[in-house]
């Protein structure tokens, strides 16, 4: 019998011998590969961390020591090991495991992943509150990866980690990737990074010596450390960043070498004070087509688990993508415009800015999983001429909110923000979402908002921000295929704030935004002598339309794929009431709570935005 079907959780587990480990680790991949390859996942990520994950539930007492995963892309064969492994199959699956761990899902599971960075200072409030209560023995280890440690918020918790008692270890999970390679300073700092193991020896050995006899104090300690990292850059001439900010560091070392991982776990496991253990890893590791193509792998769909030939949807002809539709649309406008620039947090193929990136590589930047900075970035450069298209996903802008308000709006800099991802995005879950950007955009002054119904007026409008005088331009598109197989029209401006009626009616008005325009064009199909309205702007909103809609119907429908609470819906229904209109509007959106995961027409259907709700919404009222 296989290893890996006698664990059901770690503490069997642990009950094996190390060197029983390694073949543990080979068949966790295999599994692996084999589900991903019938249920698509995050496929490279959670190949790459498969010895550390077996040796960290090995070592430490799960789940009452916490294990703190980062994005959570990698966290796979965690989910196996901790009791999900016979209904691993209905990973991601509308009503099956959640796609990043949560502790919703499971106490294994410490807390929220999907968004990059926040694992270091999760856990240090976690190890924190360990010392406060006295939770004695309890671990805490954060799993962070090198494309995460370029977000700020790691930095934060990395800055506070030394102010505050506490045991915490931080794994720094170094692959060189995020999900395209990584970008960076950090990047090749940690390429060079370096400690000798036999010095970490010694220098253990000695600290336990002094401490056992009483000489050493916290204070004493940390001026040690302060002196003896002074004493090792200057015989080494390299600065260890980590050490410089009081937190003690071991590696790098093989993080596929399973039983020196135990080994060197179990070394710094009950260690006081704050530690930092670097890891190098190969994302894809152990599976041939994943190591060579890590970028296509980071969540390749369905393949054949023998080649690693990826398996197409269908061989007929498809609408493009909206993201494709976008880098091809900005290579063009930056072939026109010289003043043009790209800019991405860490994701030029997910977005499709590589299109620009590799005719143009002078003029695009990649600044690493780091929104707020994308934004601000943007700022710099627009307030000194250029004109940036700063790429970011929906819900992954949330993160530069402040950026938006304070190093962009206020000054009505001419940066076209450009949100891909916008409204439900699938089986990646509430995570990614996203539901919120037009509500929470909606108050900043100095800020055009609007969504493309197809590729054309994508096109469209990506060409309108660019002209003169346009200030600060949002433009919100979603995930996946459009919906126009002859989508390259020529450009034309559309006017900022306008509208359009696609259909005439005189029962009653359905006013939509973007793509899910399409949903109410098949809902009235079969209902006659309704009107339907494209809103085009949620910002600023076609006043001129709004009159004739208000005068005209009693009963009207809104109708976007973001949160009913504040967005298009709220706009109109605030509009007509400050011009004195009685007009009922019946509000239709994402619902106030987290939309669990799917795919995106059961979780359409789920939310009463598919075409058949539509359609009953309207029959209700008319």
């Amino acid at each position: 019998m296989r290893l890996l079907d006698k664990i059901e959780i770690p503490c069997d587990l642990r009950r094996l011998n190390v060197n029983q480990l390694p073949q543990v680790c080979d068949e966790l991949r295999q599994f692996l590969i084999e589900e991903l390859a019938n249920n698509p996942g995050h496929l490279g990520s959670s190949l790459g961390t498969v010895e550390m994950t077996v040796a960290l539930h090995y070592v430490y007492n799960t789940p009452k020591d916490k294990l703190v995963w980062d994005v959570g892309h990698q966290a796979y064969g965690h989910k196996i090991l901790t009791g999900r492994r016979k209904i691993f199959a209905t990973n991601r699956k509308f009503g099956g495991l959640r796609p990043f761990p949560t502790p919703m899902e499971s106490e294994y599971d410490t807390f929220v992943c999907g968004h990059a960075s926040n694992s270091i200072s999760a856990a240090l409030g976690m190890a924190v509150a360990a010392k406060k209560l006295k939770k004695k023995p309890e671990h805490v280890v954060a799993i962070i990866g090198d494309g995460a440690m370029s977000g700020g918020l790691a930095y934060e918790g990395l800055n506070n980690a030394s102010q505050y008692p506490n045991d915490m270890l931080i794994i720094l999970n170094d692959n060189n990737m995020s999900i395209d390679r990584s970008v960076g300073g950090m990047k090749d700092y940690l390429l060079h990074l370096n400690t000798n193991k036999n010095y970490n020896k010694i220098r253990f050995k000695i600290s336990n010596w002094l401490h056992n006899r009483g000489m050493l104090d916290e204070q004493r300690k940390k001026s040690i450390i302060r002196f003896n990292n002074a004493i090792k850059s200057l015989l080494s001439q390299q600065q260890n960043i980590f050490e410089g900010m009081d937190i003690r560091y071991f590696g790098p070392i093989d993080g596929h070498n399973v039983i020196e991982m135990v080994r060197v776990l179990k070394e710094i496991k009950n260690m006081t004070g704050p530690k930092i253990l670097h890891i190098h890893t190969v994302k894809g590791k152990g599976y041939k087509p994943a190591e060579e193509n890590p970028t296509i792998f980071h969540a390749p769909g369905m393949f054949d688990p023998d080649t690693g030939e990826r398996i197409a949807e269908n061989n007929t002809e498809q609408p493009l993508k909206y993201q494709e539709v976008f880098g091809r649309t900005l290579l063009e406008l930056a072939q026109q415009n010289e003043k043009i620039i790209g800019v991405t947090p860490a994701m030029p193929s997910g977005c499709s800015m590589n299109i620009l990136m590799k005719e143009k590589p002078e003029r695009t930047f990649d600044v690493g999983i780091a929104e707020g900075h994308a934004v601000t970035f943007s700022g710099g450069m627009a307030i000194n001429g250029l004109i940036p298209f700063c790429n970011i996903y929906s819900s992954f802008a949330q993160r530069a909110y402040d950026n938006i308000i304070h190093d962009v709006a206020m000054l009505n800099l001419p940066v076209v923000i450009c949100l891909d991802r916008a409204g439900i995005v699938g089986e990646d879950g509430a995570t990614h979402h996203g539901a919120f950007d037009m509500a929470y955009l909606r108050p900043i002054p100095n800020i055009t908002i609007c969504s493309p119904m197809d590729e054309t007026e994508l096109r469209k409008m990506m060409y309108t921000a660019q002209l003169p005088g346009k200030g600060t331009f949002v433009i919100r598109y979603p995930r996946g295929k459009g919906e126009l197989l002859d989508w390259h029209c020529p450009f034309e401006e559309i006017p900022v704030g306008k509208g359009r009626k696609l259909q005439d009616g005189n029962k009653t008005a359905v006013l939509s935004i973007g793509p899910i325009g399409y949903n109410v064009q098949k809902a009235l199909q079969t209902i006659p002598d309704v009107a339907h309205y494209d809103m085009r702007f949620v910002k600023p909103l076609d006043e001129e339309l709004l009159h004739e809609i208000g005068k005209r119907y009693k009963t009207i429908v809104t109708v976007e794929n973001g949160v009913r609470n504040g967005g298009m819906g709220s706009a109109v229904t605030e509009w007509l009431q400050d011009n004195g209109y009685e007009t009922h509007v019946v509000r239709m959106g994402l619902p106030d709570e987290f939309v669990e995961h799917g795919s995106v027409n059961e979780l359409m259907k789920l939310v009463g935005l598919d075409e058949e709700s539509i359609a009953e919404q309207i029959n209700r009222l008319i």
